[in-house]
This record gives C-alpha cells, structure tokens and sequence, in this order.
C-alpha cells in the first residue's frame, strides 16, 4: 500500500513538473492554485465526456448498472480513506490487503443480492404468467 502511494505520488510529482515546465516556456507564471485548476478542469472534463458516454449507453439495458459503479466508487473512495486514517492516526495498519477485501466484501454480497433478486422476479413473471395462461385458456 505505501509502495503503490510513493509510485502514485512519484508520478503525480513528475507530472506537476512537467506541466510547470510547459507553463513557464510560454512565460506564464501559473501559481500552483492555477495549475490545479486548470489540470484537474481538463482531467474532470475527459472524465466526464467518457463516463457521459458509457452510462449513456448503460442506462438503456438498466439504472441498477449505474448505481453499482456510483457505490463501487464511493465505496473505493471510502475505503481509501480509512487506510489513511489509520496510517496518520496508527490505530492499525495501512494495507492494500484491507481495500482488496472490503471491496470484495461488496462486491460478495451484491452478488448475492442480485441473485435473490433475479431470483423473485423471475418467480413473479413465472406466477403471472401462469396466471395469465389460465385466463386465456377459459
């Protein structure tokens, strides 16, 4: 887990000074606020225009689609946080481990959910059209 965050930071370091580069080359003088609000602006904007696109194209087979990948997220988000907390607090120790198996956890029961509930819908369709065949029949 700290692996992958020194990796992280490394090239997020990396990336801010080559974008100061290019900033300064043009002789603007960009403050960090400045750059922050232009980089992350360009990085939500791809982000969106994707995301846009592909629920877009979700939302026509199912909403529940759209809702696991929100929790999903959330859920990441979450999770990484209280790795964080416990590494700045030290009330126990930041693994990677920890995330994998929360998000498994989810990922686990949601699985189950969706099995109990493909179940009784199809249940439901079975008894209404059973149902519906004993009126025609008549």
């Amino acid at each position: 887990m700290v692996k992958m965050l020194k990796l992280m930071v490394t090239i997020v370091n990396k990336l801010h000074d080559l974008i100061e580069d290019f900033s300064s080359g043009f002789n603007t003088q960009l403050d960090d606020k400045q750059l922050h609000f232009i980089v992350i602006a360009i990085i939500g904007m791809i982000i969106y225009f994707i995301v846009n696109m592909a629920f877009k194209a979700m939302a026509k087979y199912s909403i529940s689609i759209l809702s696991f990948i929100y929790t999903f997220t959330v859920l990441l988000v979450i999770v990484f946080a209280i790795e964080l907390e416990q590494k700045l607090t030290n009330r126990g120790q930041m693994e990677f481990a920890d995330i994998v198996a929360g998000v498994w956890g989810f990922i686990a029961v949601f699985a189950v959910y969706i099995i109990i509930y493909n179940l009784i819908s199809f249940i439901k369709k079975s008894i209404k059209k059973m149902h519906t065949g004993k009126n025609i029949e008549r």
